[in-house]
């Protein structure tokens, strides 16, 4: 019914000369039969049934996404008191706000509806991230990343701890541990305190 009644805004639209003029008759059943093709499904839901509803329905959708439990340490006299960083240290500091300034805090946090969080939508969402990377790559003429280079623990060791530097000047032998020393404490002569 919804894809019917769309057709017929969009005849009607083309009939009173408010669509490009491209849109010939050809062009235009062309159209009709390509929105044709696919069903149109469209999720329609009953409206949420008071507040109650509401906060059921929205609490889905909140868990770990602004504040843990954890970080809460009491509600009392309409303020809520948690804890939160003071500095880039990692030091933290208790916060007291009052309990409607919190919730609306709180609910800035919300995604509207229909929006998604973006590890899980478009280019990089997992169902699609390398398809549609390739795709974006080739659009852009941006040539494809290269293969992650696999490289040999003694190889990984040498790059990081520069054992190179642990061969000879001359012969170009690497040195070995023969034995470790240990440091030896000097008695220093004092004198009496």
């Amino acid at each position: 019914m919804f894809r019917g009644k769309f057709v017929a805004g969009l005849d009607h639209l083309r009939q009173q000369g408010q669509l490009p003029e491209a849109l010939d008759q050809a062009a235009w059943q062309t159209l009709k039969h390509t929105l044709h093709v696919h069903d149109w499904v469209v999720y329609a839901k009953q409206p949420l049934g008071g507040p109650l509803a509401v906060l059921d329905y929205l609490g889905r959708y909140t868990p770990r996404v602004v504040i843990s439990n954890e970080r809460i340490i009491g509600i009392a006299n309409g303020q809520a008191a948690f804890r939160v960083r003071a500095d880039s240290g990692g030091k933290k500091r208790v916060l007291r706000l009052a309990g409607s300034e919190l919730i609306a805090r709180f609910l800035l946090h919300l995604l509207p509806s229909g929006f998604k969080r973006i590890r899980h939508y478009g280019l990089l969402s997992p169902a699609r991230k390398k398809v549609g990377l390739a795709a974006a790559r080739s659009a852009l003429a941006v040539p494809p990343p290269e293969p992650a280079i696999i490289e040999s623990v003694t190889a990984f060791l040498h790059r990081v701890a520069r054992l190179a530097s642990m061969c000879c000047p001359h012969c170009g032998g690497q040195f070995r541990v023969t034995a470790t020393l240990l440091p030896q404490c000097v008695a220093t002569a004092r004198g009496p305190p």
